[in-house]
């Protein structure tokens, strides 16, 4: 029996829903039918809106709550199995009972709650361009009270504690809000909107275009609910969900192919809609990419091993196939795009372009080769062999400046692909680039299952390319890991990014983060290894911390890590601390980036930081013992002759062996001193260290021989080292890094005057050198200074470039690189106060 027939006939509320919901932005029921003809119904009117977060939501928030233990001991497990379930199991039976009411009580059709349990997966609903600030900004009109009151203001200004509950409510932006409704709702039982009516709301919401329609819509969702609903609710638009369980959870249980179906597709509705009934299983065939589908790619991965040799081991060689393969990593935006033949489309093509968190951007960069609009497919009519019907490619999304040659920021994408749409017709200034790393599809034969070699291979027979607007990504093939320096070295030379080391035997893994793609990236003079993705979990408001006993070993907030986010951080290097309780800390660490893709239990665990100081520590030591030993050796001293007093100007003879009397025997040399040990310790008992007698007076004769027999004090050889000791400050954990005149201690500094005679500005020059002094950093005048962590370049025109790019070749010989950086990094840091990511000011 077919799923179809299993279903039972929807009721009169039931359709009345799915119009409401499915019957927008132009589309009719007939149209959807058309589209999803296997689609299923639900037979009932689908649940309320309360009882998401009732059934749902607050018992996962009470289950994060408790510790995620190995589950019980032994000892306390009954005769078949534990007698108490694990946080994990718990975790799951709340979301399969929440399941399974569903499918009873209202159908097969989840697709309506997905959309509001998972917000941030839902590709159907448009952007609602509202975020914290517009939507606080809604309630205060909304309630219509004052801004500059308590509430209004802790709305409005909602990163900062407030006096009361707002305190705990401190970046909780839906929960500030549940504050300030709760004191004035309009009902304070839970309303009655089931999920079909507040899908229909958001969809008005996200099609709404103005301050006035939004208010419109947050009024009829502030007369009909609760200030928990509300919460909810704002949590959902602002996509911030954090109820402690993973898409992938839901997937998993709501059908054993969910999570495979998403990832080669990212289309929650095809999910819910072609996998209803568990017991029927995906094909095969369906688990692989689709045309038009946008797909969960493949992900580099980091390793932290003390030698090339090891990142080479992890890629698996052989000795019939020792080859690895090396890319050079692009500062760019993951792009995945399809092309296909469709004759109603204006030049015969249908492209479409995603990100790799999902977002379509075939409004950027063109739709077909006459788009308008487009900012690259206009220039891709040559880019494909002939014979190609349709393909799937991965690469990355770069931006090109021609009139220099050379990749530009990352942050200048956008700004350079708008400026491409508008005008179509000008050869200079940035523009974006695809560059083309892999093909996942080819005239409608998915190639994810062949290895790279074999994909490679095809994607150089399907793509000419475009120069400078479509290329193949370049890459060099290695047997041996004595290959990856001099690559890394033109890197530095180059300011790129990094390289990529890959696999030419694997296949391509769908949303997956493994190590057939590895990542590499310079060690640079002021910092160790790879970025590191770090949880926060505590933190210290700006000013009047909280008194007593405890204040200095506790933050003024705790995050729990579920609740919290992912920062990218660089830092300097690890130091002992007694303020952890793991023993140690980040010496000067750099903020660089949120990573919101990334969940909390993806950052760095503690092992790898673990891992991470003893590579670190290792190679300390190596370099340690190089230095040591180019020092000079000691000379080696003769052994001085021990004569018997009295006799040293006594001539020495050797009169020979005169008989054999005494051979064989063995003799023992007794002390003239009968106790010898016995004397010491009564001597010990009764006199200080310098022989003075504690039992009797000393006469003058004996303290003129006490001080003769006292060692004399030699003067301080080195005055006091403050370098040194700030350094172990920092190192025990009680370091004044927060301070300005600390700012920059650690960092080995050279200005590079690069100005021309148009552009030189000595005054500028003298306060950047000024904000360095004062903040502890150490100048140095030649750049060729083994000991530099930074290169700054002063002046603004085309000479600075010319300077930085011989620089970076002549520093990427240097076993650790120095930064080249701008003087803008200086004065940002300044204002800022703290140590920026020199990466943003590498670009010249």
């Amino acid at each position: 029996m077919s799923q179809r027939k299993r279903q039972r006939s929807p009721d009169a509320m039931a359709m009345e829903e799915e119009e409401k919901q499915y019957a927008t932005g132009g589309m009719t029921l007939e149209d959807l039918n058309e589209k999803y003809p296997n689609r299923p119904r639900n037979h009932s009117q689908t649940l309320r809106f309360s009882e998401l977060f009732k059934s749902l939501f607050n018992p996962l928030n009470e289950n994060k709550k408790q510790p995620a233990g190995r589950g019980p001991p032994r000892a306390k497990k009954g005769p078949h199995g534990p007698t108490k379930l694990s946080p994990q199991e718990q975790r799951r039976h709340i979301i399969e009972r929440f399941i399974s009411r569903w499918r009873n009580d209202v159908g097969n059709d989840i697709y309506p709650a997905f959309r509001l349990i998972m917000p941030d997966k839902d590709r159907d609903r448009g952007n609602y361009g509202l975020k914290e600030n517009a939507i606080g900004k809604l309630l205060v009109k909304l309630m219509k009270i004052d801004k500059n009151s308590d509430d209004g203001y802790n709305l409005l200004h909602w990163k900062l504690p407030g006096h009361t509950t707002a305190l705990r409510m401190a970046g909780d932006f839906a929960g500030r809000c549940f504050e300030v409704l709760s004191k004035r709702p309009m009902r304070t039982e839970v309303g009655d909107m089931t999920i079909a009516e507040v899908n229909e709301m958001l969809d008005r919401l996200a099609a709404s275009t103005g301050e006035l329609e939004n208010l419109e819509v947050f009024e009829i969702f502030y007369e009909r609910m609760n200030s928990e609903e509300l919460m909810w609710l704002i949590r959902i638009v602002l996509k911030q969900m954090k109820v402690g369980a993973t898409e992938r959870t839901f997937l998993d249980l709501w059908h054993p192919d969910g999570e495979a179906l998403f990832s080669v597709s990212s289309s929650l509705r095809r999910v819910c809609w072609e996998l209803y009934d568990p017991r029927v299983r995906l094909e095969q065939e369906d688990t692989g990419v689709c045309l038009m589908e946008c797909f969960q790619p493949q992900l580099a991965q980091f390793q932290m091993p003390s030698s090339f040799q090891k990142m080479v081991d992890y890629l698996r060689p052989t000795e019939e196939d020792p080859e690895f393969w090396i890319e050079e990593k692009l500062d760019g935006e993951r792009m995945q795009m399809h092309v296909t033949e469709d004759s109603s489309v204006s030049g015969g093509w249908r492209f479409s372009f995603w990100s790799r968190k999902a977002k379509d951007y075939t409004y950027l960069y063109g739709n077909g080769l006459r788009d308008e609009k487009g900012a690259l497919t206009r220039h891709l009519g040559d880019a494909f062999a002939a014979g190609v019907r349709n393909l799937i490619l991965d690469g990355e999304m770069i931006t090109w400046d021609p009139d220099v040659d050379k990749i530009m920021p990352f942050g200048t994408l956008k700004t350079a692909a708008l400026a491409e749409q508008n005008n179509p017709y000008n050869n200079s200034g940035p523009r974006p680039l695809y560059r083309v790393f892999d093909i996942l599809l080819l005239n409608d034969k998915p190639l994810t299952q062949y290895t790279l070699r074999d994909r490679r291979l095809a994607l150089s027979k399907a793509v000419k390319g475009v120069h400078r607007r479509l290329e193949i990504h370049e890459f060099e093939v290695a047997t041996s890991p004595d290959a990856i320096e001099p690559l890394l070295r033109k890197v530095v030379a180059e300011a790129s990014e990094g390289l990529v080391l890959k696999n030419p035997r694997s296949m391509y893994r769908l949303n997956s983060r493994n190590d057939d793609w590895l990542k590499v990236k310079p060690e640079y003079m002021s910092e160790f290894g790879e970025s590191l993705d770090c949880v926060v979990v505590g933190g210290y408001y700006g000013s009047g911390r909280r008194g007593g006993a405890l204040s200095s070993f506790l933050p003024d907030v705790w995050i729990r890590p579920r609740d919290s986010v992912v920062v990218e951080a660089k830092a300097a290097s690890i130091g002992s601390s007694d303020q952890f309780s793991l023993g140690f800390t980040l010496r000067f660490p750099r903020f660089r980036r949120l990573r919101t893709d990334k969940n909390w239990d993806e950052g760095l665990s503690v092992q790898e930081f673990l891992d991470l100081r003893k590579r670190v520590e290792e190679e300390a030591k190596e370099k340690t013992m190089s230095v040591e030993n180019r020092k000079r050796k000691s000379v080696k001293r003769a052994k001085r002759e021990v004569v018997i007093a009295g006799t040293e100007n006594m001539p020495a003879q050797f009169e020979g062996q005169k008989s054999k009397l005494f051979d064989g025997l063995e003799f023992c040399v007794l002390s003239e001193s009968l106790k010898p040990e016995a004397l010491k310790t009564v001597a010990l008992q009764n006199t200080d260290m310098y022989g003075d007698s504690y039992a009797r007076d000393i006469s003058l004769d004996e303290l003129r021989a006490v001080f003769k027999n006292m060692p004399k004090r030699e003067p301080d050889t080195e005055p006091f080292n403050k370098v040194q000791f700030l350094n172990q400050l920092e190192e025990r954990g009680h370091g004044i890094g927060q301070l300005e005149g600390f700012m920059f201690h650690g960092c080995v500094v050279h200005l590079y005057d690069a100005s021309g005679e148009s552009d030189r500005d000595e005054i500028k020059g003298l306060k950047l050198r000024n904000y360095l002094i004062f903040g502890g950093a150490r100048l140095v005048g030649n750049e060729g200074d083994e000991e530099a962590t930074h290169i700054v370049l002063l002046g603004t025109g085309d000479q600075r470039k010319v300077v930085a790019d011989g620089l970076r070749r002549e520093v990427s010989n240097r076993r650790k690189i120095p930064h080249i950086v701008t003087g803008a990094w200086i004065e940002d840091c300044w204002r800022e106060k703290t140590l920026l990511d020199e990466e943003r000011y590498t670009r010249m």
